[in-house]
């Protein structure tokens, strides 16, 4: 193993230590907007902790965040708009990755092209269509069509990401399964989909992240504030802050401590499962 420099060490250690400071002090600065119970507007000082530690405001945000909607409302439509998205995205995006991974048929290549080109366009490209599409089939108002308009943003990526996990899978493990008779469908889910697994874990996480954070054009599918997610209560939180609304800034801090639980919730569950993306894509290598 060669020996690294004192000065490379130390220069390395520094250039974590930034990194890691770029990172924390955003969450720092939210973490001490919510506890600080003496705010009764913007902020007008820099602290770097609360002036007055109380946690008064995360009651009231539990209680009605957005108009007069409950928060367990809201929770639980981000949940149900997120994993829905992200479950519609693997489920109908693993036969359309496996299909460019393996098989040779006609407009394969430009199907990947038009998979590329959909993956690089805002979401705001896609709001027309999908608004008329949704509006002739009656279901633009409703958590489901603010589900299907979050799968198909979030379908590229995952079709993209589950492809190239197919492609490094050996090709002889399958001819091995068919030689003992076993099926394209049959190969596929016992042979293929387990071995990846954790890619396609990677690709529901990304997609459930984007179904959770979005909120720009999620409002042209909410008419009322039934179907609202949490990412959408606090847009409209900013706003009212900017707008001159009377709520102090620490609610918005609050909230946004919150929102970021079931993220964290997700992410330790699927925390071996993404340890063993990182080996099965080093090991690919």
């Amino acid at each position: 193993m060669r020996k690294v420099s004192f000065w490379r060490q130390i220069l390395t250690q520094l250039i974590l230590f930034v990194i890691g400071l770029f990172v924390l002090l955003p969450i720092l600065g939210m973490a001490r907007l919510a506890f600080d119970g003496s705010l009764r507007a913007r902020p007008l000082e820099f602290r770097l902790f609360p002036k007055q530690f109380s946690f008064v405001t995360f009651l009231k945000v539990l209680d009605k965040p957005y108009q007069s909607v409950d928060f367990t409302m809201l929770l639980r439509n981000s949940l149900v708009v997120s994993f829905g998205a992200a479950f519609i995205a693997i489920v109908l995006g693993a036969s359309l990755a496996y299909a460019f991974a393996r098989f040779r048929f006609p407009g394969r290549q430009p199907g990947i092209f038009a998979l590329l080109l959909t993956a690089i366009l805002p979401p705001i490209a896609f709001a027309t269509p999908l608004y008329i599409l949704l509006s002739m089939l009656g279901i633009r108002a409703t958590l489901l069509g603010l589900t299907i308009v979050y799968a198909a943003f979030g379908m590229p990526f995952c079709i993209w990401n589950m492809r190239a996990a197919f492609q490094a899978i050996p090709k002889e493990l399958e001819e091995a399964a068919f030689l003992d008779g076993a099926g394209n469908f049959t190969t596929f889910r016992f042979i293929t989909l387990p071995l990846a697994i954790p890619s396609i874990a990677v690709a529901g996480l990304i997609a459930f992240l984007m179904s959770y954070s979005e909120f720009a054009i999620g409002w042209l599918f909410v008419e009322k504030p039934g179907t609202v997610t949490l990412s959408m209560a606090i847009y409209a939180m900013v706003q009212s802050q900017y707008e001159g609304g009377a709520q102090p800034w620490s609610y918005l801090g609050s909230l946004a401590l919150i929102i970021s639980i079931p993220v964290v919730v997700v992410f330790l569950i699927l925390q071996r499962t993404l340890l063993d993306r990182m080996m099965f894509g080093s090991l690919g290598e």
